[in-house]
């Protein structure tokens, strides 16, 4: 089995659910006692929040280069981020390495392809539901029509992210407005919603709407085990 490097901290309430996810998956393709060979590098959260608002997203590209380095040297043969928000800068961390980064956005939209997916909505962070990097790529890519929520929702979503679910707070209140969201996105003509952010899967999940959700990290978690496994040719 390859070693999965993590880079996470992004924050570490989702980071301790890919823990369990690629370790869950590991025992289930191979049995027994078997657990997943991972090397983590956490990185201080506040640190990278600050840079994001303040769009210093080059520093943000050098503190996960480095992790990445970190992880190469340590034996990962290729490294996961564990946040969707940060691989705005994906190209810029992995060319700091000379290991591949298995890109979240690429991860979902494998399986979004395979289900026959054409338009999604998508919720996460503000700059993941206006920039470019992860929509356009669905679209240039995979042929894939994405919709957001408005802007006062994606304010809404934007602090639900940052304020309460980074922070282990899940509130009901807030899971409403969510899932309003979701079916506002459906209503637009989405088949299913990507859940964009590794933190929102701890707030909504797939009890809790009949529009199917494409749970981010555990995708991200299930390729990463898929590749760690894959026979080398």
């Amino acid at each position: 089995m390859k070693s999965i490097g993590l880079i996470g901290g992004l924050s570490w309430e989702s980071t301790s659910t890919y823990y369990t996810l690629i370790n869950q998956q590991t025992k289930h393709r191979l049995g027994g006692l078997h657990s997943a060979k991972i090397i983590m590098n956490s990185v201080d959260f506040a640190e990278i929040e600050d840079l994001q608002r303040q769009g210093g997203w080059q520093q943000t590209a050098i503190l996960l280069g480095n992790a990445a380095q970190s992880l190469e040297s340590a034996g990962a043969d290729f490294f996961l981020i564990c946040a969707n928000t940060m691989h705005i800068v994906a190209e810029e961390v992995e060319a700091m390495a000379s290991i591949p980064v298995l890109h979240i956005a690429e991860a979902t939209a494998g399986e979004l392809v395979n289900d026959g997916r054409k338009k999604v909505g998508l919720l996460g962070t503000r700059y993941t539901m206006e920039k470019d990097f992860y929509k356009q790529r669905l679209k240039d890519k995979f042929d894939i029509e994405v919709v957001v929520p408005d802007e006062a929702q994606r304010e809404i979503l934007h602090n639900i992210v940052y304020e309460e679910l980074c922070l282990g707070i899940i509130a009901d209140e807030s899971r409403n407005k969510v899932l309003a969201m979701i079916d506002s996105l459906h209503q637009q003509g989405a088949e299913c919603i990507i859940l964009g952010c590794t933190e929102i899967p701890l707030l909504v999940t797939q009890q809790d709407t009949d529009i199917p959700l494409y749970d981010t990290t555990a995708i991200h978690a299930r390729c990463a085990v898929e590749l760690a496994l894959a026979h080398k040719h």
